[in-house]
């Protein structure tokens, strides 16, 4: 259980609730090398089932995240994912050198849903060869003992695509999905209710085309981990990703109403795992792919009997 990125502070606000080490990984919001004001407000707006976003990665750059954020983490033994993002693969690349001698570090994770300003603002991870350039700067500027994980976006023509180019750019896992991009107008101010305009909607309302990304590609590339991720409100959501193929889950939006979300839900889905005969989470990974009747460890019903 992990959180989303953007969704988790810096880690001392949940850490008033509950001990951040029982995490399988905090993911810090996407850290950007100079300062981010991030964009003007009303940057938030409620929707049915979800909630719309356009906070601009606000953040005090890199050079303070190391300083005063990742030790505050590294000290309580908190595993630590960073994000990053970046306009251009140069920025991808010296965020990469910045992190990779900086203790604490458990992975990097690619934010690729940023806009490349060397490519006339077209988002990196709509384009495979582009999110590939980027995903292979930081594979080559990271330790080898890093794993480097690439989230991927789901308003794509074609997410196996991007994400078979991730892994050969180097990616050791992916994370989907991202934000996709939506809108709202307030009917009653007659304006978008977002000053940007547009926003990335999360909450319930995207998991189905989140668990179809998860399941896309764990059927394409069902060697490669998968960190799945996209309306996760309840130990049962979290079961569906990972039968779809997932072999992690991530928690956002929920967080923002009940700061207790990720140690309840990992409850709620040792309880189901439990329930239904799993000894072990990795036994239930992608078992929706299997043929009807397998077992709790992807046997079907005949092999059970015949062992």
């Amino acid at each position: 259980m992990l959180t989303a990125s953007g969704c988790g502070g810096t880690g001392r606000e949940l850490a008033q609730f509950f001990d951040v080490t029982r995490l399988g990984a905090f993911v810090t919001r996407s850290i950007t090398m100079a300062p981010r004001a991030g964009r003007p407000t009303p940057r938030m707006a409620e929707t049915p089932s979800g909630l719309l976003n356009a906070v601009g990665l606000q953040g005090p750059g890199v050079e303070a995240f190391l300083t005063q954020e990742l030790p505050w983490l590294a000290e309580r033994g908190a595993r630590t994912v960073v994000s990053i993002g970046g306009g251009t693969v140069a920025e991808y690349t010296a965020l990469a050198r910045r992190l990779a001698d900086a203790p604490g570090v458990t992975a990097v994770e690619v934010n690729l849903s940023c806009p490349n300003i060397e490519d006339r603002g077209r988002v990196f991870a709509r384009d495979g060869s582009s999110a590939a350039e980027v995903v292979a700067s930081v594979r080559a500027a990271t330790r080898y003992d890093v794993p480097v994980i690439a989230k991927l976006a789901s308003d794509v023509a074609d997410i196996v695509a991007v994400a078979r180019s991730c892994v050969d750019g180097g990616a050791d896992a992916l994370a989907m999905i991202n934000t996709p991009v939506g809108m709202s107008v307030d009917v009653d101010s007659m304006r978008p209710a977002l000053a940007a305009g547009t926003g990335g909607l999360s909450g319930p309302a995207i998991r189905p085309i989140a668990v179809r990304c998860v399941w896309q590609v764990h059927a394409a590339l069902p060697g490669v981990p998968i960190i799945g991720m996209g309306g996760v409100t309840s130990g049962r959501d979290a079961l569906e990703f990972v039968l779809a193929g997932a072999c992690a889950v991530a928690v956002g939006s929920a967080l923002f109403h009940d700061p207790y979300a990720c140690p309840r839900i990992q409850r709620e889905l040792e309880e189901l795992l439990t329930e239904r005969g799993f000894d072990r989470l990795a036994d239930a990974v992608g078992l929706a792919h299997h043929p009807p009747g397998s077992g709790p460890r992807g046997r079907t019903d005949l092999e059970e009997s015949s062992l």
